[in-house]
Order: C-alpha cells, then sequence, then structure tokens
C-alpha cells in the first residue's frame, strides 16, 4: 500500500502550490467535486482550472478543458475526482502531458479514492502523492 502523506506534507503542498486543476469536475451544483472547484476558486490563493472530457462551455465563471493537454501550464496539484477503478484510465490519459516536467507536481486522489498503481507511477514520474483526502477540507484546516 502506498503511503498516506502526512499533515506536514499536505501543508508544504498547498503552501508551494500556485495552481490546480480539477479532473472531473461536475456542472451539478450538489455534487462534491463542483463543491470543492467552487471553493478553489473562490476561498484560495490558487488559479483554477477545471477539466471535463464531457463538459464543454464554462462553469463558475472558468472555461472547462477536456484534458491537461490543453492548459496553457502544467498546474502544480492535479486534483481528481474519478473512481478508484477510473484512476488507471485517467493517469494514462493525463500523464503524458505531466511526466516532461512534472517533478514538485502532485497527484491528488480526493477522498474516498485509493489507487497504489497510479500512486506508485506517480510517485516513479516524481510527482507527490495524495490519496484519500479532501483538498478543501485541508486547505481549510491546514492553511488557516
Amino acid at each position: 500500500m502506498y503511503p498516506p502523506a502526512t499533515n506536514e506534507q499536505v501543508r508544504q503542498i498547498l503552501q508551494d502550490a500556485k495552481s490546480v486543476a480539477v479532473i472531473g469536475v461536475s456542472s451539478k451544483p450538489d455534487r462534491a467535486s463542483h463543491q470543492v472547484a467552487a471553493y478553489l476558486i473562490e476561498q484560495t490563493h490558487f488559479d483554477v482550472y477545471l477539466i471535463n472530457p464531457a463538459y464543454e462551455g464554462e462553469k463558475l465563471g472558468q472555461q472547462v478543458y477536456k484534458s491537461l493537454s490543453e492548459l496553457p501550464v502544467i498546474p502544480d496539484i492535479i486534483d481528481v475526482f474519478r473512481k478508484s477503478e477510473d484512476m488507471p484510465a485517467v493517469w494514462e490519459k493525463e500523464s503524458p502531458t505531466l511526466i516532461p516536467d512534472c517533478a514538485d507536481k502532485t497527484w491528488w486522489m480526493q477522498l474516498g479514492i485509493v489507487n497504489d498503481d497510479v500512486a506508485h507511477a506517480a510517485h516513479d514520474a516524481g510527482m507527490n502523492v495524495v490519496m484519500d483526502r479532501c483538498i478543501k477540507v485541508d486547505y481549510m484546516q491546514l492553511m488557516s
């Protein structure tokens, strides 16, 4: 099992990061991905990029992109809202964009999402890994 990130590691990641991509953001306001994205946009210091391959247009006043490859930058944190079993496909799709320049970047799997294979792949590529934690909750608790 991939070791869980400590509060101190997460605090450092949040302090150092300037940007976040939210993969799997929902257009439905009652979904956690929508609520977390709204919080990140409204309440944090991050530049936030929204990604959903099935959605076109804007959400929360932001352009929604189909993948990381469409972004003008590689965000410091890639916050993924997809089922654990979908994580390998997400990693396979997005990692080619990340791997050339992923030192000090973070692959963040939201609360309830655990995939050791993807965690090891991201770590082996040089990324920090956070699993089974909510970036909104961590920001509220660790950055105040």
